[in-house]
């Protein structure tokens, strides 16, 4: 591809970044009680003032990634609202005597008070993200110890006693690997061990394991990423063990190149692309009307999921990070092909030049169902993330373009 269209597709990225960071710093903000409302409409308008642990974890992390990493977004009200929002989850977010570090609430009221507490372990993970790149903006020891704490929570849950979750053991529920649940802790080892020697060591056998529980949702002699398997890695019956979630296999494509790149594992990167990328996008594109479908049945029967052939944003912001990395990595043409497919579709789907942000959620044929730009689970993450990622490899694109 010529510099110019790079060029113009850098520039595309950065604008629309500036413009989603300006929505939640103008829209988002709880200057009472702290935090930040996350259910907010088209126009930024505040619908609902409760407050979701895990996208309060995510905004804190995005606006100090993009506070320590971007120049231009050095500014002192994004520290500052980062501080504020971390402040306020190590107020509030930890439900009092579910043990230590114990678990943290899904759903605050606007003054911190818990209303419900999942039975899963996301709002940890993004309370760890939150903590551990705060501590990197502000130096503060004490923010990284606690993501620490966290983490070890986390990997005493997964792989030694769930029973902190609160999830009794059912006679017909036997365990299952779900794919969110190794890719995202991978994910936060990544986080924890970036410039810190000592905390990678620690973490090494960690991500080891993440990544074998990742390779086992390779399916059916490799024409298929299933959802959820077995512990032992075998198809599981019945409609669950069928599923196909296109988003998430992407992501975990972008979470394996990233761990081969930096090991120089050229056999994983290679599973990488042609299984967690290519199987899921080719699988998972609507022929008809463009777009990525949400789940999929991969023997071809109706998903029970009511919402399986809508288009949501936040597959396609990570499908457009995995084409891109990949490219990046390989400078094969039909990865750039397909990272402009999702480009195309993407902006002309999702973004809203009048208001600013992104809709989340398409109907099949591409139009906007729900309207808002914030709710349970959209926040300020997947689009700023997918759009400071693709920026940033942009730029790596086209400095090599000048050398």
């Amino acid at each position: 591809m010529s510099k110019e269209k790079l060029e113009q597709y850098r520039q595309r990225f950065r604008s629309e970044l500036d413009s989603v960071v300006d929505f939640w710093l103008k829209h988002s903000h709880d200057k009472q009680y702290g935090g930040f409302f996350t259910c907010v409409g088209k126009d930024g308008k505040v619908y609902d003032e409760l407050k979701y642990v895990w996208l309060q974890g995510r905004q804190v992390w995005m606006y100090c990634r993009l506070y320590r990493t971007m120049e231009r977004f050095r500014r002192p009200e994004i520290l500052e609202a980062a501080k504020a929002g971390g402040a306020f989850l190590q107020r509030f977010a930890l439900v009092p005597s579910s043990g230590s570090p114990g678990k943290c609430a899904f759903c605050l009221t606007r003054d911190g008070r818990a209303v419900k507490v999942q039975r899963t372990i996301f709002s940890e993970c993004f309370y760890v993200m939150a903590m551990d790149e705060l501590s990197r903006v502000t130096g503060d020891p004490d923010m990284q110890s606690d993501a620490e704490k966290m983490m070890d929570q986390l990997v005493h849950w997964v792989r030694v006693d769930p029973s902190g979750l609160g999830r009794p053991p059912m006679p017909g529920d036997p365990p299952v690997n779900s794919m969110a649940v190794p890719m995202m802790l991978l994910c936060l080892v990544n986080q924890l061990s970036e410039g810190r020697p000592a905390v990678a060591q620690k973490y090494a056998e960690m991500a080891d394991w993440c990544v074998k529980q990742i390779l086992q949702h390779i399916q059916r002699d490799g024409t298929a990423i299933l959802e959820s398997v077995s512990p032992d890695g075998k198809e599981l019956p019945g409609c669950q063990g069928r599923l196909q979630n296109p988003g998430h296999a992407l992501e975990a494509g972008w979470f394996l190149l990233e761990y081969a790149q930096e090991r120089g594992d050229v056999q994983l990167q290679k599973t990488a692309v042609d299984k967690f990328m290519e199987v899921p996008f080719l699988s998972g594109w609507d022929k008809e009307f463009g777009g990525l479908f949400y789940f999929l049945d991969v023997d071809g029967h109706c998903p029970t999921q009511l919402e399986w052939n809508m288009k949501l944003w936040w597959p396609h912001c990570e499908a457009l990070i995995a084409y891109l990395m990949a490219y990046t990595h390989s400078k094969e043409p039909a990865l750039l092909e397909r990272f402009t497919q999702l480009h195309d579709y993407t902006f002309t789907h999702f973004a809203d030049p009048e208001h600013g942000e992104w809709f989340g959620y398409l109907n099949q044929q591409g139009n906007v169902t729900l309207d808002f730009k914030g709710g349970p689970f959209k926040g300020f993450f997947h689009v700023p993330r997918c759009l400071y990622m693709c920026e940033r490899l942009l730029d790596g694109l086209l400095d090599k373009h000048q050398g």
